[in-house]
């Protein structure tokens, strides 16, 4: 069935292939990702069809709101790293360009459409799946929702235009929440403002009727619906929006050395558990991860979406390239397929990993067949992360 035109009635069908359930109700057309078991890991197909279904449904007249949610237990969990590193493995890494090239694409997509997404923030939401929904008009929050990018613990960074999100989160908070790869619950990313929206995971089923209903792409009118099952939820003592203080004295130091040195120190002068886990969190990630994450954090503070993009593109790149560490592929194996918990970083510290190591990430590929990512010419209404601490 062809995703387009208004249906009288709800409609259900099933994209086999690529894991993707849509479902048509009236105005509403609702994405759902289905791929459960494996907590809905974002796929190849998954991706592309979800270009698919977004680019068609900006020109359909019959489809006024998007809804996106995941089925099970997770909304998603981020992109399918261990089948991607496999396909590295058989297909060389420019199918891991082409993997990204069209996740950011989509990315860029959902935060110019001109049309209203309501992302419904059930369960785990981890890098490739806070792309495909903080970038949206509405992000809803429950009391069952944990957010994190844990990619530097992957040898990773964080992307999908995370260096844009994370970035303007209030004071240094985006730093920390990056380099550490901290947990935040749904209360947690209402108040820092990843979050439009917050409301009882048992109240979910009752907005999304009530959004399936709509008959309009008056982002008012929706906020409206989503407002009458909102609340505003009370942040646990032990919060680290409760220590913001510390995270901006520590998180604003101009390297990741100046950042642990801070957190050191604080630590020696008072017993604090909350410092001293995150101390071991940032000694345990990889320390090319880490200086690459805190330059395309910096960076992404004065850039646009578009600009995030690209860079983090050229970052990608040679991440899976291998071009000066191979840490994706050890963190990859140590903590998703081996599951030993032991990567071995290299280089191993963070005194070994030069500034001109770091400069490479963020130039152009020395590749002939490589190029740029190439963004459409959209009006982009950006995107209001606020803060309501």
């Amino acid at each position: 069935m062809p995703p387009c035109g208004r249906r009288s009635g709800p409609r259900f069908w099933r994209v086999r292939k690529t894991r993707l359930l849509v479902e048509a109700n009236g105005y509403a057309r609702t994405l759902i990702l289905n791929r459960p078991e494996q907590l809905n890991a974002l796929s190849s197909a998954m991706i592309k069809a979800l270009l698919r279904y977004f680019t068609t449904y900006e020109k359909d007249d019959g489809v006024k709101l998007l809804i996106m949610k995941g089925k099970g237990r997770a909304f998603c969990c981020g992109g399918d790293v261990t089948a991607s590193i496999q396909s590295i493995h058989n297909e060389g890494w420019k199918w891991a360009a082409d993997f990204f090239r069209n996740q950011y694409l989509l990315d860029y997509i959902i935060a110019t459409y001109t049309k209203p997404q309501v992302s419904l923030l059930t369960g785990i939401v981890m890098g490739g799946g806070a792309g495909v929904s903080l970038h949206g008009r509405f992000r809803v929050a429950t009391d069952k929702t944990v957010f994190a990018m844990p990619e530097t613990a992957l040898g990773l960074f964080p992307d999908v235009g995370a260096s844009y999100f994370l970035s303007r989160l209030p004071g240094f908070y985006g730093e920390y929440v990056a380099l550490v790869g901290a947990r935040l619950d749904g209360a947690e990313m209402l108040k820092c403002g990843l979050a439009t929206h917050f409301l009882r995971s048992n109240n979910l089923l009752l907005l999304e009727e009530s959004l399936k209903k709509v008959d309009t792409s008056e982002t008012l009118a929706v906020r409206r619906i989503i407002d009458q099952f909102a609340e505003q939820p009370s942040l646990k003592e032990n919060s680290s929006l409760n220590r913001l203080e510390i995270i901006n004295k520590c998180f604003s130091k101009r390297t990741v050395e100046e950042i642990i040195s801070a957190l050191e120190q604080r630590a020696s002068n008072l017993a604090d558990e909350w410092v001293a886990a995150t101390i071991q969190s940032l000694k345990k990630a990889s320390p090319t991860s880490l200086k690459i994450t805190l330059r395309s954090i910096r960076e992404g503070r004065t850039q646009t979406i578009g600009e995030c993009l690209r860079r983090e593109y050229r970052m990608v790149c040679h991440v899976v390239r291998g071009d000066f560490s191979r840490d994706l592929y050890e963190g990859s194996r140590a903590i998703l397929i081996d599951k030993d918990q032991k990567p071995m970083w290299m280089p191993p510290r963070l005194e070994q990993v030069h500034d001109e190591a770091v400069e490479r990430y963020f130039s152009r590929i020395d590749d002939p067949q490589w190029e740029d990512l190439n963004l459409p010419t959209r009006h982009s209404h950006g995107r209001n992360i606020e803060s309501k601490l």
